[in-house]
């Protein structure tokens, strides 16, 4: 059985969102536990992560430094986390690994992900990312190319362009990898925007891929037999926040599609994980599960989570 098992970006954190490295690497510790628990039962582990906290980091620094270099572009922040967080991961992993007398080899893959360069998303960028600056600091970013909003007594934030995952261009070597026997950790923050030019070359852009949408599109390109979407709670909550707030289990694709479309699901948190699955179901015909790390190995077997399954 093969899953990819998809990392929120509280995997990648403490508690209390410290991104320090040393809260990265305790949180990637507590991560891989539960990925060696999934590979003690004998399965098939695809990796991928959020990247969120970790490109903030890099997208302040570009903001400190704007005076005296050039600031990075997106997709090259994508890149820099994909090769931190893989190496964190790996050496996690490895370590989880050898304590439980378990020998698999690891892999961390630098992963783009094509967009259509045509993708209404890049008409009108309205992805916030970053921190909020001053009128005078977002001037200097805004002098090097970046879009800046005023948003009023907050002050300024960058927008970016969020378009649509269209193909994983790595996902032959993923299966490649898996197929020889490696835990593989890849397209990591939905993969790095990168798109097509008119010669059939290929270059990244200046984007943000919706990492839920990103693993979905992973699970159905190396074909998987579940995807989990691991998050800080067990279960997805019909009516959160109020007195008749009920966990969901087992539920058909379009029972999971109608909740969404009544306003069940946060826009900016347990929204794109549901539309993520459902996609994933809907085109795979497979299960899909949302759950927490500790419940993985419930959640691989049908026995916790949200699961989503195909309609009958």
């Amino acid at each position: 059985m093969r899953i990819l098992l998809a990392l929120g970006g509280n995997a990648m954190t403490s508690p209390t969102g410290g991104a320090r490295p040393e809260d990265q690497i305790t949180a990637a510790t507590t991560a891989m536990e539960a990925v060696a628990a999934l590979i003690a039962e004998g399965l098939e582990v695809v990796i991928t992560h959020g990247n969120g906290p970790q490109v903030g980091n890099l997208l302040v620094k570009n903001e400190l430094a704007a005076h005296v270099v050039p600031p990075v572009p997106l997709d090259w922040c994508g890149a820099q986390t994909q090769g931190t967080l893989g190496d964190i991961l790996m050496n996690a992993l490895d370590g989880s690994l050898t304590t439980r007398g378990l020998a698999r080899p690891t892999a961390a893959l630098i992963t783009r992900t094509l967009v259509d360069p045509g993708d209404p998303a890049f008409a009108s960028p309205s992805k916030p990312v970053g921190r909020y600056l001053s009128a005078d600091e977002a001037q200097v970013m805004i002098e090097h190319g970046e879009n800046w909003e005023d948003r009023g007594a907050r002050g300024w934030r960058r927008v970016v362009a969020s378009p649509e995952p269209r193909e994983v261009l790595e996902a032959p070597a993923v299966v490649a990898l898996v197929e020889s026997g490696f835990v593989v950790i890849a397209n990591g923050g939905g993969g790095i925007p990168t798109v097509r030019r008119p010669d059939g070359s290929l270059t990244g852009i200046e984007a943000v891929i919706d990492k839920d949408l990103g693993a979905a599109l992973l699970a159905e390109s190396v074909e998987v037999d579940l995807l989990v979407i691991a998050t800080d709670v067990p279960h997805a909550i019909l009516d959160f926040g109020t007195p008749d707030a009920r966990p969901i289990g087992e539920v058909t694709l379009d029972e999971m599609r109608a909740y969404a479309a009544a306003g069940h699901f946060a826009g900016g948190s347990m929204g794109p994980k549901v539309d993520a699955v459902c996609r994933f179901v809907e085109r795979s015909g497979r299960r899909g599960v949302i759950t927490d790390l500790n419940t993985i190995v419930a959640a691989a077997s049908g026995q916790a989570g949200t699961i989503v399954v195909p309609n009958s």
